[in-house]
């Protein structure tokens, strides 16, 4: 299987242009650049396996910051990337998968591996019996497509599952599935440290169906979380002030970003608080152009005008950057 260009990647732009990590700045990820504070734990929580309190505690704080409904289930994993490893084998009774693209590329790696077909349409089927299982962003990565929840719903019936990536909801709660959770057919997908800011943490949640979240609780194992993980996010989850504050600070950048680049003669796709995707019939060089300057943003395989840019965090990243795509537009427009 090819590998699968993510973003992050910057030792391997190191390799490439030069410098050091404290030079470059990282527009690759859709992370949010200001994290949350990290507190201070208890020397114990470093020391001893996770127990069930920090487990309960975490899942608790989850299931209110969420809206998780109580008849629903949730369990906590290393990162979601470890939940999507294991949707082929949870899910090895359907035989066509439908993930809406461009989209998140490990999903449908996973699959392919498994043999089943996997179709990946640019948008939901016409027809819920077109599929078996459909994956889908809301909002999506890294278009920032969303979908009304009764358009999605009818692939979460009867035999058919539908699994809802959530990954960049916490800028944009309005359009979660997860309050639609519960019953037979949907599994929302939620990923901790893009909206904190805390990727390291490695915390994500599945919320569905309670029989088949207990069956991936016993897939992912015992003690997969490490308790500082568990900590940090439940204090997170509970700390509504930063959580409000952070929502209104990402959509002013965001915003503030789009406008930058289409002022640079970018074509906006989409964004979300987290990041904004557009076009550029020079995609490529503008991308080489800025990593000479090292600035690091995200190209994409299945479209060479693509760019995707997560958010400078500071007022002198946003000059930064600006400064560099008007003198990359100048380089181009008068070539030596």
């Amino acid at each position: 299987m090819d590998t699968i260009r993510h973003g992050g990647a910057l030792g391997r732009a190191i390799a490439t242009y030069g410098g050091e990590r404290g030079d470059w700045l990282d527009l690759s990820t859709g992370i949010n650049p200001v994290a949350y504070p990290i507190p201070q734990l208890d020397a114990a929580i470093w020391q001893r396996l996770p127990d069930e309190s920090l487990m309960e505690d975490c899942l608790q704080a989850a299931r209110d910051y969420y809206d998780i409904p109580q008849e629903a289930g949730v369990l906590a994993a290393p990162g979601t990337q470890a939940i999507i490893q294991w949707l082929p084998l949870l899910f090895n009774y359907l035989d066509r998968v439908s993930i809406v693209s461009p989209t998140y590329g490990e999903y449908a790696g996973v699959f392919r591996m498994t043999g089943v077909s996997v179709a990946t349409p640019g948008g939901l089927p016409d027809e819920p019996d077109a599929t078996d299982l459909l994956v889908v962003g809301q909002p999506n990565n890294p278009d920032g497509r969303t979908w009304p929840a009764d358009a999605i719903l009818p692939f979460a019936s009867g035999r058919r599952v539908a699994v809802v990536d959530e990954a960049f909801a916490d800028v944009a709660p309005e359009h979660s599935l997860v309050s639609r959770t519960g019953g037979r057919g949907l599994m929302v997908l939620r990923s901790f440290g893009k909206f904190f800011g805390l990727a390291g943490v490695r915390l994500g949640f599945a919320i569905g169906d309670p029989d088949v979240i207990a069956a991936l609780q016993t897939m992912i194992g015992p003690w997969a979380v490490p308790g500082p993980a568990l900590a940090i996010g439940a204090r997170a989850f509970r700390d509504r002030n930063w959580i409000a504050d952070t929502r209104s600070r990402l959509e002013t950048d965001s915003a503030r970003l789009a406008a930058m680049l289409e002022r640079h003669g970018f074509t906006l796709i989409g964004r979300t608080g987290l990041f904004v995707t557009a076009r550029h019939a020079a995609a490529g060089q503008v991308a080489h152009a800025l990593g000479r300057r090292h600035i690091l943003v995200r190209e994409f395989d299945h479209d060479a005008e693509w760019m995707r840019f997560g958010l400078p965090g500071m007022d002198h990243e946003f000059a930064r950057l600006d400064s560099a795509l008007a003198e990359t537009a100048a380089a181009m427009q008068n070539p030596r």
